[in-house]
This record gives structure tokens, C-alpha cells and sequence, in this order.
């Protein structure tokens, strides 16, 4: 990027992070290199006059470098020649609402648009980008990215050792490992740090009642609010429908209703419990600190929690993906996932790659700075908890091998014709009954068998969603698959002004809206 804009005056730069909170670090460095006039950030974060500034700086080329989440890349900056699309395998690129997109791939299109040079980086690529990176081999071209290996770790720094706990030889109801629990102990003894990953925000996922079975299920939708112990809340993390925590069961009032599984909250709670005797090297108590979406609701709350981190104040951060990824965290020796296991027999074909992905970018903020664990006299090390120790994707991670995951599991798409071999579409509908929405999707596939190519899209039967009422809206969707993304998309083409027309007939009376999402992350 410096050769670049040293060479061109009016060239200018598209940097692209998948979420606002690594925008400030990222920012940071950025301006120090290459001065604050000439960089800019553009993110939904932002009020609408800083955006608007940042805008016209960019669409004037006042700003070199734009730096930005998703909504960046439709960004006017008429010297672009360089677009850099950094953790490109983040499922936060596409967009899930309103109009759906997916920020990378248009980067990629925009990039061959404009004829800017496009740079997609990741320790862990999607598979799609991998698999269009994949060197010519006998009769196989090869894929139309070019593919750069970056070996080593910046800064000399070793990679951590992964280290598995098989939680079938712990005592029931274990909730962290007397050895993970002795380890994370010696470093705050160091005063080294610590962080804690699970996926699930909230105290407890369920409230439940031992007596009668009642559980905290939300009345508009077919998941369960989630018990929140700070304010003293049942909330519903799909419609937001939030209410008091009833002093006994609503069914047969029994006072004694507790809560089921665990959530960040009640992690924190638990390991400062655990460390109420534990000792800093300065004398003090243990700091706990925990990062998720709930901490970081007010304005500056992430930036002052992040800020606290570097500088040391924390000893053990607890945290949600929003940790997991992305983050310089220069003191960390040890980092732990807890609970792993859920996504290992998802029904999500995608599932694995997500989860091998998260634990790979967890583990990489481990020992970032070789000179600081010299001093220590410190390993870095990623510990995972987990019932299945002996899992290929588990035993991938512990040789750090991103390839040979990557080749096991699209050999097993290969033979399954999933995606990037097929080409995937959803249509869904969203009506007040789940019959009129599957109906409405059961015509339209009727109505698509007099399309052109239609003999080349399998058109599965429509199915309700896996969470299928939200806010009072049924839910249901019909995947649409094809070998030819052509194929597809003259398909889907065609098919637009049928669905409109099917909207104003008696069997699409009643949806609420319909949509298409093509490439979809999640089905």
C-alpha cells in the first residue's frame, strides 16, 4: 500500500475488516504510518455527519486510504487500485438483511470492474476462496486466484500449542478443568494473561422450572430467552422481547426455577469464584473483564474495555466471538474454548469450517509478541474442552494444518455436491402461518418447471427455518441448488416477475415478504 501511494499521487486504497470493533486498532496503525489526514474509517458505528465527511474525503481523494466494515465497499473513491479484504473468510461480509450481499465477492467483482488489485487475507480462507486459489494440477487449470503463502507469524512469534482436555474424564459437571484452572492460575501469578472463549452471551441460555418443566420460551418466537443476572432479565436475542424474571414458575409456581447452561456472564461469575484467593504479582485481586454484545452497548464501552486489555489492567477477558478474531493482544500466553462441541454435528454443512476457523483464529491470540513470552520465560498455549477429542477437525488444529482440513473436508463436499462445486440459492417466504408460507414457496417451484434451464436447478421442497417464528412471522424457505451458477442465475432471473405476479394471486395473500439469497451463509 506504501509503494503504492508513493508512486501514484492519486491512487487510493479500500481496506476492509469484517467488524466495527476492529476498526479503532486497525485505525490507529493505520494513521501513524501514513498521517491522520489520510485515512479515513466508514462504518455503521458512525453518526451521519462523520460519515458524510468521510465520504466526500474519500469521493474527493482527499483520503488515500478508506478503511471500513461491509458498507465500504460502495464506497466512491474514483483512484481505487488496491482492495484489500482482510479475515476474508468472516461470515459478517454478508450482509443478512434488506439487500442481501456478500461485501467480498463484490470487492472481487469491483475490483475486475475498476481493474484495482484485489487482496483477500486470512489464516483460515473460506473454502471458496481456497478452492479458487488451488494450483493448476494435471487436467485441473487451477483456481483464478493467485495463492500467497505467509508461513511464519509476524514478529518471529511461534504459533501456540494446542493442548485438548477430554472432558469424558472429568468429574460430572465440570465447567473448566482443574488443569486449564492451574494453568491460567500460573499466569496470573506471572502476570500474564488469559482469555476465555464461548460463543453464548447471557448468563444462562434457558430458565427452568425442576417440577413441572416450564422453560423460558419467548411467546413470539420458537427459541427460548435467555436469562440475563445483572438486570434481572428473560431476554429474547432473535425479537428483543424482554421481561423481569418472575419470582416463581408462571405454570405451577414453584419458587426454586434455575438456570440451564451458560452463558459469559455466568463464565465470569464462575472463574471469579474460581480465583477469589488467587493473587497478582503487585499483591492484588484477580481482574476479570468480559467482552460481548451486551458489555459493549454504550458509546466507548468496547474501546475503554480493549484499552484496559492492552494495558494490562485485565488479567483473565472473557468473550464471545467479538474476542476471537482480529485483536493485537501482545500479553496473552494462554487461550482456552470451553465449550466447542455444539457445532461438531450441526446440520449446517457449513458448520465445521466455522468452527475450525473460530478455535484457529482463537488460538492466534496466543503469544503474539515473541520478545514478551521471551521475557516470561512463557509458552503460548491454546487449550480446548471437549467431549470428542478424537475428531479430525481437532486433531487438524493441533498440527495448526489449515490444508489438510480444508482438503478433507472439500473432498467430502465433492462427493456431496455442495458448494463451491454446486451453486446455492434460498427462497423464503414469511407469512403469519407456516402452511401459507410453505405454499406459497411449493407454487413458485411449480411455476419455475416451464423455465428455461430449469432441468438443471434441483428445487428442494420448502421446509420451515430452524428457529421458524420470529416476532410472530412464520418462517419458511425452499433451497435451490445447481452445478452451473449460470444456470442459476437465469433461473433466478426468470423467475422475479413470476414471483411478483404469485404475490398478488390468492395463494401469496397472505406473505408478508419473500426474498432471494443467493450464496447463502447458513441454511
Amino acid at each position: 500500500m506504501a509503494d503504492l501511494l508513493a508512486r501514484d499521487a492519486q491512487a487510493q486504497a479500500l481496506v476492509m475488516v469484517p467488524e466495527i470493533n476492529l476498526t479503532p486498532q486497525l485505525e490507529a496503525r493505520f494513521k501513524a504510518r501514513f498521517g491522520d489526514e489520510a485515512v479515513v474509517s466508514l462504518h455503521s458505528g458512525m453518526t451521519n455527519p462523520q460519515r458524510l465527511a468521510s465520504w466526500l474525503a474519500a469521493h474527493s481523494g482527499a483520503a488515500r486510504i478508506v478503511l471500513g466494515t461491509r458498507m465500504a465497499v460502495f464506497a466512491s473513491i474514483p483512484g481505487l487500485q488496491l482492495i484489500v479484504v482482510d479475515e476474508e473468510h468472516d461470515p459478517s461480509y454478508k450482509q443478512q438483511e434488506g439487500a442481501r450481499y456478500s461485501a467480498r465477492d463484490l470487492a472481487v467483482w469491483r475490483g475486475q470492474r475498476e481493474k484495482a488489485k484485489v487482496i483477500l487475507g486470512s489464516a483460515t480462507p473460506s473454502f471458496e476462496s481456497w478452492h479458487q486459489s488451488r494450483p493448476a494440477e494435471g487436467d485441473d487449470p487451477g483456481g483464478r486466484y493467485v495463492r500467497l503463502a505467509m508461513p511464519s507469524r509476524i514478529g518471529a512469534g511461534e504459533l501456540p500449542a494446542v493442548r485438548l482436555v477430554d472432558m469424558n474424564l472429568q468429574p460430572a459437571k465440570t465447567v473448566i478443568s482443574g488443569a486449564l484452572l492451574d494453568a491460567i492460575g500460573q499466569r496470573i501469578a506471572r502476570g500474564e494473561q488469559s482469555m476465555i472463549f464461548l460463543n453464548r452471551r447471557g448468563y444462562a441460555p434457558v430458565l427452568a422450572c425442576g417440577d413441572c418443566g416450564w422453560k423460558s420460551e419467548c411467546p413470539h418466537c420458537s427459541a427460548y430467552r435467555v436469562f440475563h443476572k445483572i438486570d434481572r432479565t428473560l431476554r429474547c436475542h432473535h425479537c428483543g422481547f424482554t421481561e423481569r424474571v418472575p419470582r416463581a414458575c408462571p405454570a405451577c409456581g414453584n419458587p426454586d426455577i434455575a438456570p440451564v447452561g451458560r452463558g459469559t456472564e455466568r463464565l465470569e461469575e464462575h472463574l471469579a469464584e474460581l480465583f477469589a484467593e488467587v493473587k497478582r504479582p503487585d499483591g492484588g485481586a484477580v481482574r476479570i473483564a468480559r467482552i460481548d454484545a451486551d458489555s459493549t452497548k454504550k458509546q466507548g464501552a468496547l474501546e475503554s474495555q480493549l484499552a484496559a486489555v492492552h494495558s494490562g489492567e485485565v488479567d483473565v477477558l472473557v468473550g464471545t466471538q467479538m474476542i476471537a478474531k482480529g485483536h493485537d493482544f501482545r500479553r496473552i500466553t494462554l487461550v482456552a474454548a470451553v465449550n466447542p462441541d455444539g457445532a461438531l454435528f450441526s446440520s449446517d454443512f457449513r458448520a465445521p469450517e466455522r468452527l475450525f476457523s473460530l478455535l484457529m483464529q482463537s488460538a492466534g491470540r496466543a503469544g503474539r509478541d515473541a520478545a514478551y513470552l521471551a521475557s516470561q520465560g512463557a509458552t503460548a498455549e491454546m487449550w480446548i474442552q471437549t467431549h470428542h477429542a478424537q475428531h479430525p477437525l481437532f486433531m487438524a488444529l493441533r498440527q495448526h494444518d489449515y490444508a489438510v482440513f480444508a482438503r478433507q473436508q472439500l473432498d467430502e463436499r465433492r462427493a456431496a455436491g455442495m458448494p463451491p462445486f454446486a451453486f446455492q440459492a434460498l427462497l423464503r417466504a414469511d407469512a403469519r402461518e407456516q402452511s401459507v408460507a410453505q405454499g406459497f414457496l411449493n407454487t413458485a417451484a411449480d411455476k419455475a418447471e416451464a423455465l428455461p434451464g430449469a432441468d438443471l436447478v434441483t428445487r428442494y421442497p420448502a421446509v420451515p427455518l430452524a428457529i421458524q417464528r420470529v416476532a410472530n412471522v412464520e418462517r419458511a424457505q425452499m433451497l435451490i441448488e445447481s452445478p452451473s451458477r449460470g444456470a442459476l442465475q437465469k433461473l433466478l432471473a426468470g423467475w422475479q416477475p413470476l414471483l411478483h405476479e404469485l404475490r398478488r394471486t390468492p395463494e401469496g395473500k397472505g406473505v408478508i415478504r419473500w426474498l432471494v439469497d443467493v450464496d447463502p451463509h447458513s441454511i
